[in-house]
């Protein structure tokens, strides 16, 4: 026999997902106007948001389905009608999925028995703790960070001859730099006397918005140092990597054949915890590249 309750409650769950999902447009749509789309409250609040809003509208028997199925189409929307791009959809999603699941798990938790809803008292603040980071002045992990990567370059390769020559850019390797991140594809610019520059040209970024144009990506280092065996390369102007991070300077020193790539940069989203190891381990790969390019 039918039950004559599966209607209504297929019905709920619709309503509870398309609210889930305008709750945390509206967040974006704030956060956004606010500049606050960097900060932990944009990566921990939206996914929390999901879950709230998906458990007070349908209350369903467990939280966790309905709120990742929320978390997923909302991701899937996001790329065609926010016109967000591949890269941040990859590194955001596993954070979305992570407070979703957090939050949901602690919902259900606390419906399941008498005297759980008190555990309130302790998640609400840890939430918002972590969520405070990057949107409350003074709340934030340290931002300031560099990775070093160093190469031997083969016996016919001099490092210093192959940095003050116009860079050959070869492919890159990395798995994680493949995945979708801006590639390089020429370069110009010669010598590594102070004031010479360097400006690379990167693949364009191809946002999922729809009709959105391809856009250019580019890079402008200049030497901003120089003496034996070490030259600093300064970022001038970036529209390649502005978005995720910022790129401050490379730094190249070399003794014989060995080359030393060191790149500092500043953490620009939050939460610190999350971003901080992707984006170091990122950068990481990224020195290896420019180590390999220079001694082979």
């Amino acid at each position: 026999m039918e039950d004559p309750h599966e209607p209504s409650r297929a019905r709920l769950t619709l309503a509870a997902l398309l609210a889930g999902l305008f709750a945390a447009y509206v967040l974006y749509r704030a956060l956004d106007a606010g500049r606050l789309d960097q900060t932990a409250l944009f990566y921990v609040g939206i996914p929390a948001v999901i879950a709230l809003t998906v458990t007070a509208t349908a209350r369903p028997r467990t939280t966790v389905g309905l709120t990742m199925a929320t978390v997923t189409i909302g991701l899937c929307l996001a790329g065609p009608l926010l016109g967000e791009g591949v890269v941040c959809l990859l590194m955001a999603a596993p954070l979305f999925y992570l407070v979703g699941l957090f939050v949901a798990l602690a919902v259900d938790w606390m419906r399941g028995g008498s005297g759980r809803s008190q555990a309130l008292v302790l998640v609400a603040p840890l939430l918002l703790g972590v969520a405070a980071e990057g949107a409350v002045p003074g709340i934030s992990l340290p931002r300031e960070g560099e990775v070093t990567a160093s190469r031997t370059a083969a016996r016919a390769v001099d490092p210093e001859d192959a940095l003050a020559a116009p860079p050959s850019l070869g492919p890159v390797g990395s798995p994680l730099l493949r995945l979708g991140f801006p590639r390089p594809v020429r370069a110009e610019g010669r010598g590594l006397a102070v004031g010479d520059t360097r400006t690379v040209t990167f693949t364009p970024r191809r946002s999922l918005g729809i009709g959105a144009p391809l856009e250019a990506r580019t890079m402008t280092l200049r030497v901003a140092g120089r003496g034996p065996g070490w030259a600093v390369f300064r970022v001038e102007r970036d529209t390649t990597l502005a978005r995720w991070l910022d790129l401050r300077e490379a730094e190249f020193r070399w003794r014989g054949r060995r080359l030393e790539v060191t790149l500092r940069y500043r953490r620009t989203f939050d939460p610190g915890w999350y971003f901080g190891p992707l984006q170091r381990y990122a950068l990481s790969e990224a020195a290896g590249y420019l180590a390999g390019t220079f001694t082979s």
